[in-house]
């Protein structure tokens, strides 16, 4: 009989030890033990990664988007790129090298025209000629639309089946062609799902948007393409 009670026991003991290593192992997830014996408050879990889309207009340049290429690449992080017919000719190769890195390509027209302020028809095909160009050299005919300026109305839907992307943080780049302008405007203005916009065809953008890229990664947001925060 004593040994019996002996086994409970020593069951019950165990049982009481593995709750309270459940128990300690909760807390760790609560709090952090500091040196000096005090504690603090520490995340119950591993927060979400926040995503942000990094999106660049007007391209291909032969110079600048090189750069922002190479700075991309040892980032390890990938944009979208919404490139003009008129600037694909002759810069194939960083077509090419931005479809095998992994960056996604929209559709940015042939020439930039504004496109409420010409024909239907004629948006149509400066949209179809840009498209049959990157297809040529990707494979891929582009199924995100960034019109220029912004500029559109349901009416020049065209019969693309195009998805049409916008901004939520203009960089103003273009304007204030200071990387420290730059990068502060991006970063005070960024939250999770924004869609930054910014062009690859000029040298402070390029060393802005590497600055950004830095800043907000240790800001705990992972960069995404545009079709990675579109689709759910």
């Amino acid at each position: 009989m004593k040994y019996w009670r002996l086994q409970q026991r020593a069951a019950l003991l165990v049982l009481i030890l593995l709750l309270d290593a459940v128990l300690l192992g909760s807390i760790a997830g609560v709090i952090k033990f500091r040196a000096d014996g005090s504690v603090e408050a520490a995340a119950e879990y591993p927060s979400e990664p926040k995503m942000i889309a990094l999106t660049f207009d007007d391209g291909p340049h032969n110079i600048y988007t090189e750069k922002l290429l190479d700075g991309l690449k040892k980032r390890n992080t990938r944009v979208t790129f919404f490139l003009m017919g008129e600037n694909i000719e002759g810069n194939e190769a960083l077509v090419r090298r931005m479809h095998e890195e992994g960056h996604l390509i929209g559709n940015h027209s042939y020439s930039h025209a504004k496109m409420t302020d010409i024909k239907a028809e004629v948006v149509c095909e400066e949209i179809a000629r840009t498209g049959e160009l990157i297809d040529n050299i990707v494979g891929i005919t582009p199924q995100y639309l960034r019109p220029p300026y912004g500029d559109w109305n349901d009416d020049l839907e065209c019969q693309l089946d195009l998805t049409t992307v916008f901004w939520t943080v203009d960089s103003l780049d273009w304007k204030l062609k200071n990387k420290k302008k730059i990068v502060r405007q991006v970063v005070k203005k960024a939250e999770e799902d924004s869609i930054i916009l910014m062009h690859d065809i000029f040298p402070g953008s390029v060393e802005a948007a590497l600055e950004i890229v830095d800043t907000l990664h240790k800001q705990g947001y992972t960069f995404v393409t545009v079709d990675e925060l579109l689709i759910d």
